[in-house]
């Protein structure tokens, strides 16, 4: 049998203890165990989980898999106020934001969320709402109300970006805990967006411009640069989670004939990068 570096051109590497982060497809022999071990490729799914108390649409959300807030919304005849906690398997209500609206953003996590933007008896909003775990309590609102917003970051370090007045805006806002402060715009002005990441390291994409875009950008906590990558599916009402090095856009709208799609993408920060690797 031929040996693997004949096959791959590279020794295996020989290490006492597993690596702690091994990288798709690495792979090692464990002289402690005497064992070739390998990462290989998982894959990926979706698993149905409980059912909203109540159904809803233009709601916003915050925290983790296991440990999130969702919350307002239109229910297609009203604003909701309502709240819900999912715990990984169920969701639970809790209290109810002061204000009912809808196509709001939110961020931060199950037990400190904020909630800001939207709209609200018919019209634009900039009003913000900070939670507890368990109820809600007003704060000051943003200097641009808007709807269609996106948002990132903590109940301390909040960010705002996008939406619409209406007329769409790049306008962003970064929330300190107490207030409210303009930051500079982003470069491509549209609403419906996605956004993830933190204050300091936010990353805008998708949305609608019009038409429908897969711009990304990416926000350093000053300012917004352009980033060469554009999602491939170019769509608005999408969703979007992780960080600006590891993003995740999933879902939206993209015009007809299929209307709307549930292509997911991932975004890495960075282009692909050539290693060079010396045979031992």
């Amino acid at each position: 049998m031929a040996d693997y570096i004949n096959i791959r051109g590279q020794n295996i590497e020989v290490v006492a203890s597993d690596p702690a982060n091994p990288t798709q497809g690495q792979i090692w022999y464990n002289s402690t165990s005497n064992t070739l071990k390998g990462q290989g490729f998982g894959v990926a799914s979706w698993a149905t989980g409980g059912s909203l108390s109540t159904g809803r649409y233009g709601l916003a959300g915050a925290g983790t898999q296991n440990a999130t807030v969702v919350f307002s919304g239109g229910t297609g005849t009203a604003y909701s106020a309502a709240t819900e906690e999912y715990n990984g398997t169920s969701w639970s209500p809790s209290g109810n934001m002061g204000t009912g609206k809808e196509q709001l953003a939110g961020c931060g996590t199950q037990t400190a969320a904020l909630a800001f933007g939207g709209e609200a008896a018919g019209a634009a909003t900039g009003s913000t709402e900070e939670y507890n775990g368990a109820t809600w309590s007003p704060s000051n609102p943003m200097n641009t109300a808007r709807r269609l917003l996106a948002g990132a970051g903590t109940q301390t370090a909040g960010l705002a970006f996008g939406g619409t007045l209406p007329g769409n805006t790049g306008a962003t806002e970064e929330y300190d805990g107490i207030s409210w402060a303009t930051s500079n715009s982003l470069n491509t002005a549209r609403r419906d967006l996605a956004g993830a990441g933190i204050q300091t390291a936010a990353l805008a994409f998708g949305g609608e411009v019009p038409p429908y875009t897969g711009a990304t950008e990416e926000y350093d906590g000053i300012s917004w640069t352009s980033s060469p990558a554009s999602m491939s599916t170019a769509r608005y009402g999408l969703a979007g989670t992780g960080t600006q090095t590891a993003g995740l856009a999933s879902g939206g709208y993209i015009g007809a004939p299929t209307y709307n799609t549930a292509a997911t993408e991932e975004y890495t920060g960075a282009g692909p990068t050539t290693v060079t690797i010396t045979a031992s």
